[in-house]
């Protein structure tokens, strides 16, 4: 009888064997085929527990997923609190956040709330170049600390603060330690450099500048933010054009800011309106001539509610006399107080040195000093129109006569002849010595000078009268831009307090002095028949003029 042969026996590969390669069997006795559900095989009960275990695992994932999509949302408000970017949180935004978040930050995070307002228009204003002035208590120094912690946390980001003195310096750094230790617990100021330091490597310095030429302090120097706490106390805009050079950073995430604040008034309150208020709409942006996005951010004591509410500040304010209570109570920045000269304008007073032509009449007027300064200005009359071009500036202190002549002789070499000029009275007087005076220096030194006409208000009218702007487009006087000290002293001089038609003599006017001297010495351009018979009448003329030889 044949065999016949089972099916496990043809094909065993359909069939469950153990690990000894054993068939599993079923209760009759027979292989157990393959795709079954035991119920206590192993294999079958980890297939079940992966599949368990890969559910959970999507659930997670979907868990994470709904934490992303919530944190999406959330981003930009926590980057604010981070300091990434515009650095200013709003209760809007903080609404936004889960209320956890909100009860931490209640406690621990909000170490500064702006005021709403210019305040906060300031802090997030993304202009390059930004004031923030007006009236008085308006928050306008608690600002100027805070806007440099907008990229503290990035280690390459360095930040300059500055006033014009130590003594109101000192004022900044008091502030500065109330909030920068909460801000970033760790940080450390280091109170030889005014430096502070911070955990991320950041940094924030503090300097003052009581003269133009201390900004040479900071040459060499890169800064991504650069701000002057009351910038009308600066007379020029020499110091802050310069610092503005100093703006950069090799961080492509870092934003390059320059920000001033300040009250109307003061010594630098004329260039301060030029540069910011005068060319647009107050809280408008505009393109400055330099290529810098400007913005000006008008304050009021409302502003800030912590100085208003109670009205003894305001009414302190009102007590003050009438010019400085329009500016500092109504931030009023047309009440002229500060510089003696607003019409003139560097934009056309100012120009580049070009070759002089030989036949114009040149003049030279020199106001002396050995404890101030002595300057020597150099002017020629435009054949032209016959404007008052001052093409050189001598200014130096601690000279004496014989000094000043040879310093003046080796300028001159240049000029085609000998320079015809005035000097300032006081030259000519007796100190009890017995040598020469300054003056009786000068002239023994080869210069043609005589007394100037010190009339101090007749000089300054007709100052004014040469800074006027003619029909022709042009000034009676324009100035090179090698001349910088006459520049900054008609930026800057101020009226006198005691008398409103003169300058304050208490101020630096050693240029402005010469230039006057000049202007009343009435420098006119002689034709070229007139100026040849002059040197023949001075070449012919008799040594003795009695006998005529």
């Amino acid at each position: 009888m044949d065999y016949e042969a089972k099916d496990w026996e043809l094909n065993p590969h359909l069939y469950l064997q153990d690990s000894e390669g054993n068939f599993v069997l079923k209760k009759d006795g027979t292989p157990r085929k393959k795709g079954g559900r035991p119920t206590n095989d192993a294999e079958a009960v980890a297939r079940r527990t992966i599949t368990r275990k890969q559910k959970n695992i999507q659930k997670l994932e979907q868990k994470l997923n709904n934490a992303k999509t919530s944190f999406k949302k959330q981003k930009t408000t926590l980057e604010k609190l981070d300091n990434t970017k515009q650095g200013i949180v709003t209760d809007d935004d903080l609404d936004k956040l889960p209320k956890a978040v909100q009860e931490h930050l209640d406690n621990h995070h909000i170490f500064f709330h702006a005021n709403e307002g210019p305040q906060t228009d300031f802090l997030a204003a993304g202009e390059k170049d930004v004031l923030y002035g007006g009236a008085a208590g308006g928050g306008k120094s608690y600002a100027m600390i805070v806007d440099p912690l907008r990229y503290a946390h990035k280690k390459d980001h360095r930040a300059l603060i500055l006033r014009r003195s130590m003594p109101e310096l000192r004022e900044m750094i008091d502030k500065s330690r109330e909030l920068y230790p909460q801000a970033f617990p760790g940080a450390k100021f280091r109170e030889v450099e005014k430096l502070w330091n911070f955990p991320s490597g950041a940094k924030v310095e503090f300097g003052f500048l009581e003269r133009d030429a201390d900004v040479y302090r900071y040459q060499g120097q890169a800064y991504s933010w650069i701000g002057f706490d009351e910038i009308t106390h600066l007379p020029t805009e020499f110091s802050w054009n310069y610092l503005a050079s100093r703006l950069r950073t090799t961080d492509p995430e870092i934003q390059t800011y320059l920000r001033c604040t300040a009250n109307p008034g003061g010594v630098g309150s004329h260039w301060v309106k030029k540069r910011y208020i005068e060319p647009n709409e107050y809280n408008k942006s505009f393109l400055g001539n330099d290529g810098l996005t400007r913005k000006f951010i008008p304050a009021k004591l409302a502003d800030n509610p912590y100085l208003s509410e109670d009205g003894v500040y305001e009414q302190m304010l009102k007590s003050l006399p009438p010019t400085q209570r329009q500016q500092l109570l109504e931030g009023n920045w047309d009440v002229a107080e500060g510089a003696a000269f607003t019409e003139f304008e560097p934009s056309k007073h100012v120009i580049t040195p070009f070759e002089l032509p030989i036949h114009w009449e040149r003049v030279k007027a020199v106001d002396y000093g050995y404890a101030a300064e002595s300057c020597c200005l150099w002017g020629i009359m435009d054949i032209n129109d016959n404007t008052l071009i001052i093409y050189r500036e001598l200014y130096r202190k601690g000279l004496t006569g014989e000094e000043l002549g040879a310093i003046i002789t080796d300028m001159e070499t240049e000029d085609p002849f000998s320079v015809h000029g005035v000097l300032d009275t006081a030259a000519w007087a007796r100190t009890g010595t017995t040598g020469p005076t300054v003056g009786e220096s000068l002239i023994r030194a080869g210069h043609k000078l005589r007394r100037a006409d010190k009339n101090r208000i007749q000089g300054k009218i007709q100052l004014h009268e040469y800074l006027k702007i003619r029909e022709n487009g042009r000034p009676k006087l324009q100035i090179f831009n090698t001349c910088p000290n006459l520049i900054r002293e008609l930026q800057s001089i101020p009226l006198s307090k005691t008398n409103p038609e003169d300058v304050d003599t208490n101020a630096s006017d050693h240029a402005y002095d010469a230039l006057r001297y000049m202007i009343m010495s009435r420098p006119r351009m002689e034709s070229p028949l007139e100026r040849m018979r002059g040197l023949k009448r001075e070449m012919y003329r008799p040594v003795d003029s009695t006998f005529g030889y």
